[in-house]
This record gives C-alpha cells, structure tokens and sequence, in this order.
C-alpha cells in the first residue's frame, strides 16, 4: 500500500531520517519509483489524502472560515462538502490543494465529503465548537494518568463532546506538512495519556461555555522555546547568527549522521532480539543465574549518577531479598517506583509484568510508578529474585524514583511492607548510540515537524507551558517568547490570537537560585505582547520535584483567562496581583498591584518572601503589611528602601493572593 511504502521509504532513506524531505516529497519520492515498477508499489492513480489533523471525531472552529486542505493528482478537480456547503478548486502541479469553507455555528455531529476523480473521502462524526492548541515541556505533556487523583478523575472522564489530538514526537530540519496522531473522543478509555493541562483547560471551556471543545496537544519534555520557533521567527532572536549557522551545518551533515543512525539501528535491532528470543530473556532473569561478579548500584537512582554516564540502551538489574516463610506461596505485589523508560519484570523467572514498548517507541511512561501482581506460585520463603530489563532511549535511565519508599513487597491480603530498595546488582547490554539529528533542542526542528503541519488549522488560541528548560537564560527568555507568539500568530494569519501561558512553579534547580526568577520576570513581562495572559502557580508546585501533580488548578486558571478575556465571561477574576509601581514613603516602600482586589495572606500569617535594599543593593527581609490595595515594605535594617523584591528564589511559595484566592507573581523593583 502507499502508506507501507511511505514507511519503509522513511525508515530507509537518509534524507527523511535528517528531516530534509516532507511527506509531499516522501509522496513524490515512492510514486516515482511506483510508476518506474510498472505500479508494483501501487497503482499509478493516486488518491484524494488529508493531513492527520482533518479525521473522524474531530472538532472545526466555530464562527470562522473554515480552511480544509490535502493532495490529489496534480490537476485534478476536488470538491468538498460540509453540511449545505460546496466549494471547488484544483491540485496544483504538485498535488497539493486547499479550498475554505464558510464559518458555521457550534453543533454537530456531521460528515467532511471530499472528491477527487474517482477517488473520495468521508470524515465521520465533525463538531463544530472551540479548539485550542496546547504546547510547551513535560509539564504540558505531563498526563491525566500521572497527576492528582487520577482514577477518580479518569472514571469521571465521559466527555463526548470534549475531542482530544495527540500529535506524535517528531523533528525535522524543514518544515514538514503533516503529523501522525488521531483525534479521540474524550471518555475514561482515552483520557488517561492526554495532557492533564490541556483537558483540566478544555474541561472547564466546555462546562461554562456549552459547546463542543477540540484540543491538540504538541509538546515535549525537556525541550527549548526555541525548538518551538519557526526559522523567520528565530532568526530574529538570533539575528542571523551562529546558532542558526550550526543548524544548517548539522542538516547537511548527513553522511556521518547516516553512519551514526546506521549504528544506533544495529544496537536497536540487538535489543529488540534479546527481548522477543524469550529463552535468552529468561536467562538473565532465572532465579539460578549467578550475579555476583556484577557491579552494585544503590536504587532508587539514574544511571548516569552511578556509574553509568552518558548511558542510552538495555541495562539488567537484579536484586535477591530474603522473604519470611510464612510469606512462601502467597500472592504479592510489587512496587518499583518509576522506570525510565521501558521496563520487563520479572520474580524467580516469572514474567510479573512491564511497561512501555520497545518495538513501537511507547517511552511515554517514564515517570509512572510501576505496581506489579505476584503470582503465589513464584513466591517461596528465604532467598528470592526479583530481575528488571530497563530500556533508556535518551537522557537519563533506570530505577529512579526519588522515594526509596516507593519500592517494596507486600502480600496483597494485607501486612507489613518489605523494602527491595538498595544495592542491586545491573549488567549493561546493547547500547544506544546517540544520534545528533535525534535531539529536539535545536531551534525550529519542533515547529518544523509538530506545529507547522498544523498551520492555518482553524483554532480559537494556544495555552503554552515551558520555560524549565530555559532556565539561567534570565530576559533573554522574553525575546524568545515574542519570536515564538508573533511567529505563530503570523503563520497561521488568524489576527493576534489569543496565547496563554504558565508562570513555571519553583523548583530547586540547584544552580543560581535567581535564575529561576529572571524566568518569571521574562514570563511577566510576556504580559505586554498583546492578547496574553499568564497563571501563576506559585502556591501550587514542588520545590522537589519539576513536575507537580497538581495539574487541575493549573488547567483552571489557564480557562480563567480564556474565559475573561476571549469569551467575556464574569468569572470573578482571572489573575492574581501583578506588580505595578513602587512608592516611597517614610522608612518603607509602598507598593501598588493590578488585580489587588482584596489582597491578603492565604494561610492568615505574615506576608513572606519579601525583602527590600537601600543604595548598597544588598537585600534584607521585609515586614509587609497591606494597606488597601497596596503594600508597605519595610525592614529595620534599610532606613531609606530603594528597591523592593518578592518571591526573588527559586524555592519560593510566597503567601500572597487576592480575593479570588490568586497568587501574586514574583517581582523585583529595580533590575
């Protein structure tokens, strides 16, 4: 078939694997060859084909001309139906066409009718409402399974009006015009690996405003803002320059990146061998198998902080642990924490469960907790085994939980848990070599190949959750964030749409602990692009761990904005007090906020994270005490405050909110 061949001609050919030929060209590329065969791959006629994002069960934009677009025979004569709607027009030279219907109304369901020669096209079950795209880092990919309360809130997921598109991880060097992902109807089966963000946001759009809501989620973890920007966009960030100079070196440098990309497939195929050849499998993970001339590592713990640097592949890890006989022929569950990436687990030679999968690169379950049941006929008393095949494919890997609490035996009937935390036992095997055009953080690579195919897509406006990985790089994020919003908003010729955006929480980032506040200064000043709006979730994070679970006050006050500011809805407020000026006054600062309305200290105590600075610059705590819409500052240790700052640390969970139970964002005076 076409789309079997396309794949093979992907896997096989270094141009696609470095991201220099689009699908279109893919296309041209297997059609070619097609006709060469005497039409062996398929036949000579193509068909009429729509990009990914125009399938069943999806949402269209209310209230706007609707775009619909995709390839036929180059000349050929394509017709397009929605409801009492045609239009017409032809394939260009290249097979590529576009035609816009007129704005509807919110309803649905209905049928997409494209024709094309022969050929035709029926996309099934269309509502019409408001859709919005969703992008950023791991904590905008960070799903509804992995946050709070995620079983209650996944059985309670029966949304058939909310739709739900994941577009699939993919980079290229140029822009490509279509994504591999599906949209799917919003229900306890489907919600669970969907953007929490994302659907907690659309979640409360569809309970206020009552129609049908579409949400796209593109987004990876780890990555850069400026992996995000179109080339024109960055080029004027960078104006020019070398960052953009070494991109352009890196995608011609395909003949080395094919041996390396050659090498990596070997490695891939090795492991993907050892893991279906069952025999060798459970080899490694036999009971009787002697383990003691391996290395020991203390678990829970990545890798590369043990003795593992710079380590993407197949590591074994084995751990024997004695169990009291009374718990022999008992069924047990397992607990490990998270894996990163893929795990297989095994109890004395007993396969016990795993997750991920290594044939189809599902690696999205890092950071889940693994709970495995025990058969009783695996268990006996005295020495056991437990044997564990990780797979990393990038970054870092292993048994890494941060809570050695995490990992442990108990008898399912109830009892005492039995810690398997501690020094186990690990062999590498085959290992990953990495791939210089594999990595996402290059400027573009992700708008090429994640947002561009999207581009004209009809949306109401974007939600955008990043900036952990642009941490240290202070203002200079704020140029970034106007490359990336005026980029998009350009691109797509929508007009200034809406862009809202998180205020990333505090996190103990271990570097300059004000690097992270440079960030939300950038992110407060992102304010003045307009038609932005920011949540600030100060109040709501983790100075342990980057990724906080509580993902629905996040969604919640990303609406609050939406629901304000697009759709002009009274919702009592939408932002927490943003600094405005500065005031001096007797001995003390006074300072005035937007958004004050009933300003005061969540938890009842003193304000905190407050300090203030005289000539010297150098900053003391604050007393603060509010006084109406305003604050004053002050500190027996600066007779004549010059400078006020608040919440200026990276682990800071300052107290201040207003009426609406909003946080304040954090601020300086003088920079």
């Amino acid at each position: 078939s076409l789309d079997d061949s396309i794949r093979h001609y992907k896997l096989d050919n270094p141009l696609v694997n470095s991201g220099k030929m689009s699908c279109r060209g893919i296309r041209t590329a297997v059609a070619s060859a097609a006709l060469l065969l005497g039409g062996v791959l398929f036949p000579a006629e193509a068909e009429v084909r729509l990009p990914a994002i125009f399938g069943d069960h999806m949402v269209l934009q209310r209230d706007a001309p609707l775009t619909v677009w995709g390839w036929a025979d180059p000349g050929e004569l394509v017709r397009v139906s929605l409801k009492a709607d045609h239009v017409k027009t032809r394939a260009d030279g290249e097979g590529a066409w576009r035609v816009t219907l007129p704005e509807q109304r919110a309803g649905g369901p209905f049928d997409l009718h494209i024709w094309a020669g022969d050929g035709s096209l029926v996309v099934g079950d269309v509502l019409i409402g408001e859709v919005w795209i969703a992008s950023g880092q791991s904590n905008m990919e960070w799903p509804v399974r992995a946050a709070n309360d995620a079983e209650a809130e996944i059985a309670a997921a029966d949304h058939p009006r909310i739709r739900l598109f994941s577009v699939k991880h993919a980079i290229s060097f140029e822009p490509l015009d279509d994504v591999e992902g599906s949209w799917q109807v919003c229900s306890p089966a489907t919600v669970a690996p969907f953007s929490a963000v994302a659907y907690y946001f659309g979640r409360r759009l569809h309970t206020e405003l009552d129609v049908p809501i579409g949400l796209i989620n593109s987004s990876w973890g780890g990555t850069i803002i400026e992996a995000w920007t179109d080339r024109e966009s960055m080029a004027t960030v960078f104006d020019g320059g070398p960052r953009l100079a070494r991109l352009d070196i890196a995608s011609a440098r395909e003949d080395s990146v094919w041996v390396t990309v050659a090498a990596r497939r070997r490695a891939e195929a090795d492991i993907t061998s050892l893991i279906n050849i069952d025999v060798a499998a459970r080899r490694m993970a036999s009971f009787d198998l002697d383990d003691r001339d391996w290395p020991r590592m203390e678990i829970p713990n990545q890798w590369e902080q043990a003795g593992l640097a710079d380590f993407d592949g197949l590591v074994w890890f084995r751990r024997s642990i004695d169990l009291p006989a009374s718990w022999a022929g008992r069924e047990l569950t397992l607990h490990l924490g998270p894996v990163d990436e893929i795990d297989i687990t095994w109890f004395n030679g007993t396969r016990v469960g795993g997750t991920g999968d290594f044939a189809s690169r599902d690696v999205k379950h890092w950071h889940e907790a693994r709970r495995y049941p025990v058969p009783a006929a695996a268990v006996r008393g005295g020495r056991n085994v437990i044997a564990v095949l990780a797979i990393d494919t990038a970054g870092a890997g292993g048994l890494w939980g941060a809570d050695p609490a995490q990992m442990y035996l108990e008898v399912t009937a109830g009892g005492d848990p039995l810690s398997v935390a501690g020094a186990w036992r690990y062999q590498p095997g085959p290992r990953l070599v990495p791939v210089p055009t594999a990595t996402p953080n290059r400027p573009t690579v992700l708008y090429n190949a994640m947002i561009h195919p999207l581009v004209t897509f009809g949306l109401r406006g974007a939600i955008w959750y990043q900036g952990e990985s642009n941490v240290g790089e202070g203002g200079r994020y704020l140029d970034r964030m106007k490359a990336l919003i005026g980029g998009w908003r350009g691109l797509w010729g929508m007009g200034e749409f809406p862009f809202y955006y998180v205020q990333i929480a505090p996190y103990k980032y271990g570097a300059d602990p004000h690097f992270l506040p440079e960030i939300w200064e950038a992110q407060s000043d992102a304010l003045g692009i307009g038609n932005t709006g920011m949540a600030v979730i100060t109040d709501v994070g983790n100075v342990d761990n980057i990724h906080p679970t509580n993902k629905q006050d996040v969604g919640r006050r990303l609406a609050l904005w939406a629901l304000a500011q697009t759709y002009g809805r009274n919702v009592g407020g939408h932002s927490g007090p943003l600094f405005k000026r500065a005031q001096a006054v007797d001995g003390a600062l006074r300072l005035y906020f937007k958004h004050a309305d009933g300003l005061q200290s969540s938890d009842g105590g003193p304000l905190t994270w407050f300090e203030v600075a005289g000539d010297d610059n150098a900053f003391h705590a604050a007393k603060a005490r509010i006084d109406g819409a305003s604050i004053l500052v002050s500190s027996p240790e600066v007779g004549s405050p010059k400078a006020a700052r608040f919440a200026w640390h990276e682990t800071a969970e300052p107290n201040l909110v207003n009426g609406q139970r909003l946080p304040a964002s954090p601020f300086r005076t003088r920079r």
